[in-house]
This record gives C-alpha cells, structure tokens and sequence, in this order.
C-alpha cells in the first residue's frame, strides 16, 4: 500500500513537470513541444529521461523556481534506428528556454555521456540565450558546454535542431557541432538581433533576414539542411544517423540493397550520354551520381550554399562513402572560398568517422579574380589541400573532364594521398587550359609571328593533342587506370573493396595547424 502510494506521488511530481498553459502557447507559435519533438526524433517507447526534476539555484530577479521544474530542458538516452542515442531538448515554454548553470550541467553530463559511451548526441535548440537573471553562471554554463563539445568532436557524430531561437552564446552550441539541421519560419541563428543592430548601426533587420533558414543555408553556410516542417526536419536527422558510425572507433554500417547485384553487373552506358562531348557544355553532376552510386542513397549537405560543389553520402555497393564533386552547371565547377570550406570541413568529419572518399574530378581550377585574392582563397583554398592530405580513409579520384592546375592537386594528384586516380578518355589532366598555356609558352612566337591567330591555333591543337588526354599523366604514373565510362560503378566498387583494410599511421605530433 505504501509502495501504492509512493508511486502515486512520483506520477504527479513526473505529471508537474508539464504545464498546460505554457505547453499551449507553444502550439499556439507552430511549433512542437520539448516533449514531442524528443518523441519525434527517437524510436517509439525508447527513451529514458535524466535528471527530471533539477531546478535553478536562483530565486531572484523576478525567477520563480518552482514555476520551472527541469530547468527548462530535458535530457536523456533513447534509440534511432535502433541505434543508441543521447539527447538534449530545449523548453522554450519555460524561462525562453534560456541557459543557466544548471541547465547547463544537465547538457554536459549528456555529452560526456554520449562520448563515454562512444554514441551519437543530438541537441534540440530552442532558447532566448543566456539566463540574464543568472548572471556569469549562464556564461560558464556555456564555456562548460563549449570545452565538452570540442573534446567530444571527432569521437562521437555531434547534431544541432535548431526549432526556434539560438541566439547569442546560444549559436556556438550548433557552430561547434558536425551538422545543423533548421525549419523554415521558426529557427534563428545570430550573435545579436535586430535591436541591438538597429542600436548600432541604425540598420532595420529582421529576425528571418538576419539569422533565418534561408540565410544560413545558402548565403553563410553555417547550416547544411533547410525544411519545412519539423516533422520533415526530424525524419532527415534520422535519415542522416543511418550513414554515421557510433562513434570513431567503428565503420559506418553497411546496408546491402536487394537489387545491388543487378547494378553491379549492368553496364551503364547512360554516364556517357549525361557528361557532353564537348568541353565547353556543363550538366548536372547529380545526374551522374544517381547512375554511379547504389539507387536513391545519395543524401546531400549544403545543397543550397557553394552551388558550384557537391558533398555528400550515398551508398556503393551497400559501403557508406562520402562523395566530393564538382558541379559544372555552376561557375564551371571551379573551386571558390565558399566550396573550398564546404569541402574541407565535410572531408575532415569524413576522415574522423571512417568514411572513404570518392571525389568525382571536373573542374578548371581555382576561381581567378582580385575579389576571390583579397578575401583570402589562398587561405581558404589551402583548407582543402590539407584536408585531403590529412585523410587517412580511403581516397579514390575519378577524373570526368577537366582536372587544372591547383584544383588537380587539391582533388586528384596521388602525391597528395589519393589511393587510386581513375579516369575516363575524356579526362584533361594539366596545368592549365591549352587557351591560356599556348598565350604564354608561345608568347614571344606569336608576337614576332605575321599571322598571330594561325600560329596560336596550331599551338593550342598541338598542345590539346599531348595535355588534353589522360595517357601522358598514366605513362608517369598518375593515374592507375583508364576506364570506359560504362564500366564506372564496377571498377569504383571494385576499388573500394580494395581498400577496405587500409592503416595509415599518423605523424606524432599534438596536431597540425590547419590555415582557418
């Protein structure tokens, strides 16, 4: 009977964590519950919370802790997939959702968890900031939240939801993390809003306009995935686990398709028909990966940011890959600052997490210009060369078209670290265009020469004729195969096989120094 009624009064305590009222005026936004987008995430009956009823120590400034039992954000463990997960969800409905020091230890002690524990840990973010009420606790809460993010990277996948407000110190929560997941309409990501800009500098902005979905997906690049609806955001956090290991210690699981074999043995002649014969026509790259890789495995990050490269997973053979490419129908396919840091950071989460590579090579170069110079795509551009370099997962390059100057080196020269370089007939492997080559060797022949364009259009066809195939780079060595475009799959399957049990040793050092 006591037992009864101990678990009676347990219920109701567990029962007063929720308020009704404030449950309501956060449907009354559009926008789900703490509660609900937990349930959302994880599988049905599967999550167990920690740490229920912690309450802020503070009592002043108009705080009334009994009114916010939890903190304003629960935690805990569940499944995805049938995966074990930690997680952490934000309660806008109490307090703004805002961070004190409690709420903040209650999200450390989740990821040190989840790194001890070698499993993925996902954030819910929905908060006003730091608890001004709390003073500097709500900033050392943060710092604390910080250091275990950062000593948690590269260990276990680290997610962000952003499903209203992160702003302030907020926003570096989701900055330090692998992936940034936003809804259109409800999310918000900035240091400062629009009352203090307009404080400033005078300048009238909006919430959506200054830190919105739109914003971070396609001008700054800080988030990778934009959706409509929470349920929609929440499905593709599911989506993106399936491609991800628990932790750095594992392969990325492998999931065989029923039709693999048939695809394996077809021989895709369709590849030829999507790349033009014609240099100077662009197509679409993603046309291309849907033919190469396993059927409807290709998920892609930041499609809407650094249109002019491609990152992504998809599936070869029932093997997890990351995928780097060019894509020709934006600027040519040329490497700019924006592609360059896309590229970089997603090759570095690949190597942390076992995930080989295969760059899929057409592009002139670097981006040329005195905007590109000033704003640093030395700097930026670098990134790229020492991502690859650093890489010690399995690198494989194939070469579609053009493979120029600095952006061959980045994406396909073996003296950078490639395992195997591929290429297609139609591959052009060199320092530069014949165009711009013939201009310069030739400088002072044509000068001196009485029909300028003649002599220049001979010396571009000689120099097309020696550069603008792949033998002369498979004669030295540099590229390990010449194959016929239908054979693509097969041979990317093949290698990939080939290289399933490469160890590279690491230089012992405390770590490199990256060109951020």
């Amino acid at each position: 009977m006591a037992f009864e009624k101990e678990r009676e009064k347990l219920n109701k305590k567990i029962k007063d964590l929720e308020n009704p009222e404030l449950i309501e005026k956060q449907r009354q936004k559009g926008k789900l519950t703490a509660r609900e987008r937990i349930n959302l995430l994880l599988d049905p009956g599967s999550f167990v919370e920690l740490d229920p009823f912690v309450e802020t120590r503070f009592n002043n400034f108009g705080l009334d802790k009994k009114k916010f039992p939890g903190d304003a954000v629960i935690t805990g463990f569940g499944k995805v997939n049938n995966n074990q997960i930690y997680v952490y969800s934000q309660d806008f409905s109490k307090i703004g959702g805002s961070l004190g020091e409690m709420h903040a230890k209650k999200i450390v002690k989740i990821i040190n968890l989840a790194r001890k524990n070698g499993c993925p840990v996902t954030g819910i973010i929905d908060s006003g900031g730091a608890r001004i009420q709390e003073g500097i606790s709500s900033l050392d809460g943060y710092a604390a939240i910080f250091r275990a993010m950062i000593k948690a990277s590269g260990v276990i996948p680290q997610i962000s939801v952003i499903v209203g407000p992160s702003a302030g110190g907020a926003c570096y929560t989701p900055g330090l993390s692998d992936f940034i997941f936003m809804v259109q309409g409800i999310s918000q990501m900035y240091i400062t809003g629009p009352e203090v800009i307009k404080g400033v500098t005078g300048e009238k902005i909006s919430f959506e306009d200054l830190g919105g979905a739109n914003v971070h997906n396609s001008k700054s690049g800080c988030a990778h995935f934009s959706f409509d609806s929470e349920k929609e955001c929440f499905f593709a956090v599911k989506k993106i686990l399936s491609y991800l290991p628990q932790n750095n210690l594992e392969d990325p699981p492998k999931e065989r398709s029923i039709l693999a074999e048939f695809f394996e043995r077809e021989e895709n002649y369709r590849l030829q028909e999507i790349v033009p014969e014609k240099e100077e026509k662009s197509y679409d790259m993603k046309e291309l990966i849907e033919e190469v890789f396993d059927k409807k495995s290709f998920f892609e990050i930041q499609s809407r940011f650094a249109l002019n490269a491609i990152i992504g997973f998809a599936r070869l053979g029932g093997s997890v890959v990351g995928i780097v490419a060019n894509q020709t129908k934006f600027m040519a396919g040329t490497l700019d600052i924006n592609s360059s840091d896309k590229i970089a950071r997603f090759v570095r989460f690949c190597d942390s997490f076992n995930i080989p590579l295969i760059n899929l090579v057409d592009t002139p170069g670097y981006l040329p210009g005195t905007n590109q110079e000033k704003k640093g795509i030395i700097r930026h551009g670098a990134k790229v060369l020492y991502a690859f370099a650093e890489a010690t997962v399995p690198k494989i390059s194939l070469i579609l078209r053009k493979a120029f100057g600095g952006a061959y080196i980045a994406l396909a020269s073996r003296h950078l670290g490639y395992d195997i370089v591929i290429a297609w007939p139609s591959a052009q492997i060199a320092v530069m265009g014949p165009e711009q080559a013939a201009r310069i060797i030739y400088k002072k022949e044509l000068l001196k020469s009485k029909d300028p364009k003649k002599l220049e259009k001979e010396k571009i066809q000689e120099l097309k004729e020696y550069f603008l195939n792949p033998y002369q780079a498979a004669k030295l060595g540099q590229v390990d195969m010449i194959i016929h475009p239908k054979d693509t799959r097969i041979v990317l399957i093949k290698c990939l096989e080939s290289l399933v049990n490469k160890r590279e040793s690491k230089i012992a050092r405390k770590h490199g120094n990256i060109p951020l």
